[in-house]
C-alpha cells in the first residue's frame, strides 16, 4: 500500500502540514479573500472604507496565524472562532453516541446532510470537545469555484469530491480515486465524514444514496475484499443531525417550490457560497449530533446497507419544537416561546412557499412515525 498521503491523491487530499505556511502566505494575499472578510467582520464600514477595513483584517489576520504550522494549530484557531458562533447562534448544542467510539479507531462516518459547512463543523466540535481527532471532510468541487475557498477548505482537512468529470473513463478514474482515497485514509488512522447523499436533503426527508455506498467499495474491492468485508473494514458510522431552525429554510422552500410549480431551478452563480455564510452566521436555535451504533453486520448490497443507515439516522433524529409545530404534534403542549418562535418564523415566509417550509420541518417527524410503525426500532 502507498501512504495515505501519496502522490495519487495530490489533487483531492487535504494539505499537509509542511504546506500549512505557505497556503496562509496565500490566502493573506489574495485580495479577494481579504475583501470577502473585511465584508462579513465590518459588513457596513468595508462599503465605505474598505481602505481602512481591509488593511486592519490582513493585519489581525496576519497576526492571529503568525507562527501556525501545521494543522493541528490553525484548528485550535479556528476552535476559538467556532466557539464563538455557537454563543451567538445556537441555543442548546448537544450530542449523544460519543461514548460509544474507540478514541484510538478511525471512523466512516456518513451523515445526514441539511447544511453544507456547519454539519461536518457540529461533527467535528464534539468530537474535538470529547478528545478524538477531527475529521476529514468530503466536499464536492462545485462549492470550490474560487480558488482561495478551495485553499480554505483543504488546510481545514477537506478533501474535494470530483463532481465535475465528464464521460465514462474520467468518472471512473474520479470515483475510483475518491474511493481509494478513503479507504487510504481508514486504514492510515484518519477518520471521515461524508453526505449520505449528494446536496442537501432540503424537504427534510434524509435517505441514502446506494450510489454513494456502492463508490466507498471500490477502494476496498482493490484490496481484495468483498463489498461485505470492505463494509466491515470502512467501520462506518451513521451520524443524525438535526436542526431546530435551519438558517437556509426559506431558500429551500424557495427552490422546492420553484421546481414544483416551474420545473426546474437555476442557482446564482455563487449561491452555494452564499448559502455557506448564511448556514454560518444564520439563528440555529437547539441543535443535536446523534452518533449511531458502528455497522459490524454484514451487509451482501449497497441496497441493504442504505436501509440500515437510514434507520440509524432516522430514529436517531432529535425532534425539536419546530418539527412537533410542523407536523402538529403535541405542540399545545410545548414550552409558548418556542412555540411562538417557529410561528414567527413561518409568518415572515411567502405564503406560496410555506408548504415546502413547514414539510422540510415536519418530514423527520412523519419518517420517524412510519418507521416505528413499520417495526423500526
Amino acid at each position: 500500500m502507498t501512504t495515505p498521503d501519496s502522490t495519487q491523491f495530490d489533487e483531492i487530499r487535504p494539505y499537509n502540514d509542511s504546506e500549512v505556511a505557505e497556503v496562509i502566505e496565500r490566502l493573506l494575499g489574495t485580495p479577494e479573500f481579504i475583501t470577502a472578510l473585511s465584508k462579513f467582520r465590518f459588513p457596513k464600514l468595508s462599503r465605505w472604507l474598505p481602505f481602512v477595513t481591509e488593511p486592519l483584517v490582513r493585519a489581525g489576520l496576519g497576526k492571529q496565524l503568525a507562527g501556525i504550522r501545521d494543522v493541528r494549530a490553525l484548528q485550535q484557531v479556528i476552535a476559538h472562532y467556532m466557539q464563538s458562533m455557537i454563543d451567538r447562534t445556537t441555543g442548546k448544542l448537544s450530542f449523544s453516541g460519543i461514548e460509544r467510539l474507540d478514541p484510538q479507531r478511525a471512523y466512516l462516518f456518513i451523515s445526514n446532510h441539511r447544511d453544507i459547512a456547519m454539519d461536518p463543523a457540529f461533527v467535528n466540535w464534539g468530537l474535538f470537545s470529547s478528545g478524538m481527532d477531527t475529521v476529514r471532510i468530503a466536499i464536492g468541487d462545485n462549492l470550490l469555484r474560487k480558488p482561495y475557498v478551495s485553499d480554505l477548505m483543504r488546510l481545514n482537512k477537506s478533501f474535494i469530491v470530483n463532481r465535475s468529470a465528464s464521460g465514462v473513463r474520467e468518472k471512473l478514474k474520479a470515483l475510483t480515486q475518491l474511493s481509494c482515497y478513503i479507504d487510504h485514509s481508514i486504514c492510515s488512522g484518519h477518520s471521515i465524514w461524508i453526505a449520505q447523499r449528494e446536496g442537501r436533503a432540503k424537504d427534510g426527508n434524509d435517505r441514502t444514496d446506494p450510489a454513494i455506498l456502492k463508490m466507498l467499495s471500490m477502494g476496498p474491492r482493490k484490496r481484495g475484499l468483498s463489498f461485505a468485508e470492505g463494509v466491515k473494514a470502512l467501520s462506518i458510522v451513521p451520524v443524525s443531525i438535526s436542526y431546530e431552525y435551519d438558517p437556509c429554510d426559506a431558500l429551500k422552500a424557495g427552490e422546492l417550490q420553484a421546481l414544483d410549480t416551474e420545473g426546474s431551478y437555476e442557482k446564482s452563480q455563487y449561491e452555494d457560497i452564499e448559502s455557506i455564510v448564511q448556514g454560518i452566521v444564520g439563528f440555529k436555535g437547539d441543535v443535536h449530533v446523534a452518533f449511531g451504533e458502528p455497522i459490524e453486520a454484514e451487509f451482501d448490497g449497497a441496497e441493504q446497507l442504505a436501509e440500515e443507515i437510514d434507520r440509524q439516522v432516522i430514529l436517531n433524529y432529535h425532534l425539536h419544537a419546530s418539527n412537533l409545530m410542523a407536523a402538529e404534534q403535541g405542540g399545545e403542549q410545548l414550552p409558548t416561546a418556542k412555540r411562538d418562535g417557529y410561528l414567527s418564523r413561518l409568518d415572515e415566509v411567502d405564503p406560496k412557499m410555506r408548504p415546502w417550509f413547514v414539510a422540510q420541518y415536519a418530514n423527520p417527524v412523519l419518517n420517524k412515525q412510519q418507521l416505528k410503525a413499520e417495526g423500526g426500532k
